[in-house]
């Protein structure tokens, strides 16, 4: 007998919850963002610094960055059709990768330029940084890790994968503002090389970000099973029932930030049809009480194999 039936969760209101928190966020990051990037490329070209400029259109791709993440996440949020009956989750995920690539292709840009620059060779023309350069430098460095945190902690908070791209993506450009400020003070201290050589380090942390982004969604995207952690619970939540004698096969998949369960359980062959249908609603509901983010449970029931 097989036992196929998809999760039954009243969606109404954690999908509002869902949404509301991914706006207020987005919305907080982009202004964040916006403020950010013009007093950071004001401060690069009035202290004529490159690695302040460069770290500028860092945060300036962080606007598209994020206006990429809310599109995903509402596509993400809408409800299965006929043409989608497992939903639209993994739209999330698409939204991850084309973040993933705006990052790489910003950094690339970044660390050619500064390549050019340390390669030259002549040094003595490069322009020393002035004080408004540090400042800024500073200043990044404290908005931006106020924004990873504050980003984080509300994507766990939703567990949206999108949003904590996102999250990891401002955490960069707090390490890019580092070295940033390391390269600007190195070039006042009268290695004017240092502000290229900073740049290049913010290249770097650019593409790790951009690599991790990618990996996470793509894994997502390919039916990625769980950790065996989570394997092991759902294992011990099924064999707390005294029906079930023991489970042939168990198979999870990550389907955007949900979780899909393929079990095939054993039972007493004597069984009438009804009676293992029962037990498999009651495996069913067990473990969609105890795993939030399963979404999908199908139960197959075998009958167990007779001893001696």
């Amino acid at each position: 007998m097989k036992k196929d039936k998809i999760t039954k969760i009243d969606n109404n209101a954690p999908d509002n919850d869902f949404q509301k928190v991914a706006d207020k966020v987005s919305a907080v990051t982009i202004a964040g963002n916006l403020v950010l990037s013009v007093f950071k490329l004001m401060a690069g070209v009035i202290a004529r610094s490159n690695a302040m400029i460069s770290d500028a259109v860092h945060s300036a791709s962080d606007v598209f960055s994020t206006i990429v993440v809310i599109i995903g996440i509402k596509l993400a949020a809408k409800e299965a059709d006929k043409e989608h009956p497992y939903g639209h989750e993994r739209l999330e995920c698409v939204a991850a990768i084309i973040l993933a690539m705006v990052l790489f292709t910003t950094g690339l840009g970044i660390g050619l330029g500064a390549l050019r620059n340390i390669l030259s060779g002549s040094y003595s023309d490069l322009q020393v940084p002035g004080i408004l350069a540090l400042v800024a430098a500073v200043v990044s460095i404290l908005v931006k890790e106020a924004m990873f945190w504050y980003t984080k902690i509300n994507a766990a908070r939703i567990d949206s994968s999108a949003l904590m791209a996102d999250a990891w993506h401002h955490r960069s450009d707090a390490f890019s503002s580092v070295g940033a400020l390391i390269g600007i003070g190195g070039a006042r201290l009268g290695f004017p090389v240092m502000d290229s050589v900073a740049s290049l380090v913010i290249f770097v942390f650019i593409v790790k970000a951009a690599y991790d982004i990618f990996k996470d969604a793509v894994d997502k995207m390919v039916d990625h099973s769980c950790d065996e952690e989570t394997e092991k619970q759902i294992y011990e939540c099924v064999m707390r029932n005294a029906e079930v004698m023991g489970i042939d096969s168990l198979h999870t998949r990550i389907f955007g930030n949900k979780i899909y369960v393929d079990i095939e359980i054993e039972v007493d062959e004597s069984y009438t049809l009804k009676k293992s249908h029962e037990i498999a609603e009651e495996v069913h509901e067990n473990i969609e009480q105890d795993f939030s983010k399963i979404k999908h449970i199908m139960v197959h029931v075998n009958p167990a194999k007779k001893q001696g």
